[in-house]
């Protein structure tokens, strides 16, 4: 009877988890191909999103301290920077921008939050910003997303899209810049969002209609310096910066043959012409 129960529990568990179990076994690991980009993990974002009931919470937990969810110091002034959202609409296309203030009317787009609508189909994604991520880095749900607080939210009627009041020195009144934590602990403060299966990583857009939003990403020089190394992959996965060298080439020249002809006399009195080789050798340069 014992083996019968567990038995019907494992098979009701299996099924339950199935479709995780399908989405991570068909996704892709994509990385990062910065180390500034592990400041932020998109995953987390994402599922931050997804419980949020509207964009100024989900500005407010992005930047709380307590969250521990915002890690990144792009300018490296060794502060964590404060990510203000600034949102696009055009018809039933939705773009929330995440953008770091990092000076004087200085900016930096971390990533972009897309959403569209089609008929009563929903969709999303979390595009990673290229000179931070580098190039098609996504998060996209394998979820139904209608019922999320924060979509009910953004496309109620007479909707009026988002834009933070904030920006560089003048922040809400319960933040303070603080330093970032090492990479190790962030990792185990995200991890109870990291540790979901509602988003997958993706090499390709899976909202169509986003060209539909003009859109010019807004690029900080002194990011765009620190995070622009060639970088490539090492044998246990990770990235890390490839120096470039000079090689100098030393190179032999050419060596000259002289061949001489000299004559001389044998015993019997007869001439004989020898011929005589000298090699000239020139120094290395």
């Amino acid at each position: 009877m014992k083996k019968k129960v567990f038995f019907t529990l494992t098979i009701v568990l299996l099924l339950v988890n199935m479709p995780a179990l399908i989405a991570a076994e068909n996704t892709t690991i994509i990385a990062p191909t910065s180390e500034v980009a592990e400041g932020l993990d998109l995953q987390a974002v994402s599922e931050l999103f997804a419980e949020t009931k509207n964009l100024e919470d989900f500005e407010k937990a992005l930047n709380n301290p307590n969250e521990g969810l915002n890690n990144i110091d792009l300018d490296g002034n060794g502060e964590v920077d404060y990510i203000r959202l600034v949102e696009q609409v055009a018809d039933d296309t939705h773009m929330i921008i995440l953008q770091a203030t990092i000076g004087d009317d200085e900016f930096q787009d971390v990533a972009t939050i897309e959403v569209e609508k089609n008929n009563t189909n929903y969709n999303m994604q979390i595009h990673g910003n290229e000179v931070i991520y580098g190039a098609n880095y996504y998060y996209a749900p394998h979820v139904h997303i209608h019922a999320w607080p924060i979509i009910t939210w953004m496309y109620r009627p007479h909707y009026r899209p988002y834009h933070s009041r904030f920006r560089y020195g003048f922040y809400p009144s319960w933040w303070r810049p603080f330093r970032p934590l090492h990479r190790s602990i962030y990792s185990k403060r995200v991890v109870r969002y990291t540790s979901r299966n509602t988003f997958v990583t993706r090499k390709v857009s899976r909202v169509r209609t986003i060209n539909r939003i003009t859109y010019k990403p807004r690029t900080s020089a002194r990011v765009t310096k620190r995070v622009s190394v060639k970088r490539k992959l090492n044998s246990n996965g990770k990235t890390k910066a490839v120096k470039t060298t000079k090689r100098t080439v030393k190179r032999k020249n050419s060596q000259t043959t002289v061949k001489k002809k000299t004559t001389t006399k044998t015993k019997n009195g007869r001439k004989k012409t020898v011929k005589k080789t000298k090699v000239t050798k020139r120094n290395k340069r």
